[in-house]
């Protein structure tokens, strides 16, 4: 397609962008590697962005929605004319379904990396959790039975003090290994199903954690952790940023679907202009994975509402 526009408009240069999430990448040049675009833009909105250094810009658009653009560099005393501006006005009319495929086939990959990534990094935080945590507290604990065995013929006062520490410290790591196995697949999420799991992580939120569900049952269990874990990462988000009163959070079945909403009365934000973090977009990659969707809503000074849904068999 770059070197269609490029040899049709007898353009210098000319240029494929390709938009990926909120931004907008530089997906193909020609002539190849004549002076590529440095990086990516960021997009507000359907609005296409200013690309600097071309003499045109053309927007690609299927169904009213932002997929790309098409720009082109003229030679210095060739400026375009109208007959190539209607060229690339006609390119980029018909580049819809063309971009669209790419876009699918970028988020894809992209969606790919950060699973991945998102792999790497639960499985560090897993490894410094037991590193720092219950393999420091085992050492001590082993420290302390040694010493028990050394004074226990000679001080039984000492011994009997040493022991009851190391009773202590036991619960202790074991209560550390018990919140390490929740974090990765809660016992009573799986014994007990979603409603009764958020309930519990509820009595220990920062603010008050209201829990509903309509006529909700069991469901395969990746759904199950999908929605859990969505449902956390909101509620650690409005720990983080929301400075709300209150949250609500509401499970439903609807139209073969399992539904989840977490609301709160805090803050807000502008979403129209403001990107996914990291946390959100991990939910959009958990849910999309299994066929979801999951949708924010907020506005300055009116709270934030997080919505998702993953179909579920009957």
């Amino acid at each position: 397609m770059a070197q269609v526009l490029g040899e049709g408009t007898g353009a210098r240069r000319a240029d494929v962008w390709l938009k990926v999430g909120s931004e907008l990448r530089p997906a193909a040049t020609w002539p190849t590697g004549d002076g590529a675009p440095a990086g990516a833009l960021a997009i507000r909105g359907e609005d296409l962005p200013q690309i600097s250094g071309v003499d045109q810009a053309l927007p690609v658009r299927h169904h009213g929605e932002l997929l790309g653009a098409l720009a082109v560099a003229m030679p210095p005393s060739e400026p375009i004319t109208p007959t190539q501006a209607k060229l690339l006005a006609d390119l980029a009319s018909q580049a819809g379904l063309v971009l669209r495929n790419a876009k699918l086939i970028e988020e894809l990959r992209a969606s790919r990396m950060r699973l991945v990534a998102a792999q790497d990094q639960e499985r560090r935080r897993l490894e410094r959790n037991l590193h720092d945590g219950a393999q420091q507290q085992l050492v001590a604990l082993a420290v302390k039975v040694k010493l028990a065995q050394v004074v226990a013929g000679r001080d039984p006062q000492k011994t009997e003090a040493i022991l009851t520490e190391v009773q202590s410290d036991a619960q202790d790591a074991l209560e550390n290994l018990r919140d390490l196995a929740r974090g990765i697949y809660p016992p009573l999420l799986a014994d007990q199903g979603l409603f009764a799991a958020l309930q519990s992580q509820a009595r220990k939120a920062a603010m008050p954690v209201t829990v509903d569900a309509d006529s909700l049952g069991r469901y395969p269990q990746e759904a199950e952790a999908a929605v859990y874990f969505c449902c956390l990462e909101a509620l650690q988000n409005v720990a983080k940023y929301a400075d709300a009163s209150s949250v609500r959070v509401k499970l439903g079945i609807e139209d073969g679907e399992l539904t989840f909403e977490v609301s709160d009365d805090g803050r807000g934000f502008d979403s129209a202009t403001t990107p996914l973090g990291s946390g959100l977009q991990n939910m959009a990659d958990r849910l999309a994975a299994l066929g979801g969707t999951v949708e924010v809503q907020s506005q300055p000074g009116a709270g934030t509402t997080v919505r998702g849904r993953i179909p579920v068999p009957a």
